[in-house]
């Protein structure tokens, strides 16, 4: 026979040799709790571990968005209800800065819209203060029309309603409390 075919054959033999193998033994099976009433029990889980486990999870940063569906700075019923939210988010409980970004579409002239925007903000500024908010609390930002969430205009150049509208808005952005202990 070629030494080929002889390779091949030996190989075949050692591969079924290997199927055939019986597995081994099972090792002794690891020791079982006592069943002795007076043995106390003992616990698998570190100190420090179930120290950590008790922490309070961290404050994350809070952020709603407060709509307004026209041009003005009226609260409608579905924003006081978004600020209804964060009044009694833990954010807001556990006293994280409160920082209010207005914004506005961009009908109108830059100037216009830094008013608009501002107006917005200072209302739900305003809103918060009646809810019992510090206004040494909060800090209020007009944006204008510098960051829409939605395109102003559509493709053809005419007026995106729903757009503007969507841009038409107030942020208030609740950070979590300096020195929060469980961040």
């Amino acid at each position: 026979m070629s030494r080929r075919l002889w390779i091949i054959l030996g190989t075949a033999a050692l591969l079924a040799a290997c199927g055939d193998r019986q597995p081994e033994a099972p090792a002794e099976p690891a020791a079982t709790p006592s069943s002795d009433p007076s043995t106390p029990p003992v616990s698998i889980i570190r100190a420090e571990v179930e120290e950590e486990a008790v922490r309070p999870l961290p404050i994350e940063p809070l952020a709603v968005k407060v709509g307004f569906s026209d041009g003005g700075a009226e609260l409608s019923d579905a924003a006081m209800e978004a600020l209804g939210e964060v009044v009694d988010s833990r954010q807001f409980k556990e006293g994280g800065v409160i920082t209010i970004s207005g914004h506005s579409d961009a009908a109108g002239s830059d100037a216009v819209n830094m008013r608009a925007s501002l107006a917005r903000a200072e209302a739900v500024r305003d809103w918060l203060v009646e809810h019992g908010v510090d206004v040494e609390r909060m800090t209020v930002i007009g944006f204008g029309e510098q960051n829409p969430v939605e395109p102003n205009a559509l493709p053809d150049g005419s007026p995106n309603e729903a757009g503007r509208a969507a841009n038409r808005r107030v942020e208030v952005l609740i950070a979590p409390p300096e020195g929060d202990a469980s961040s």
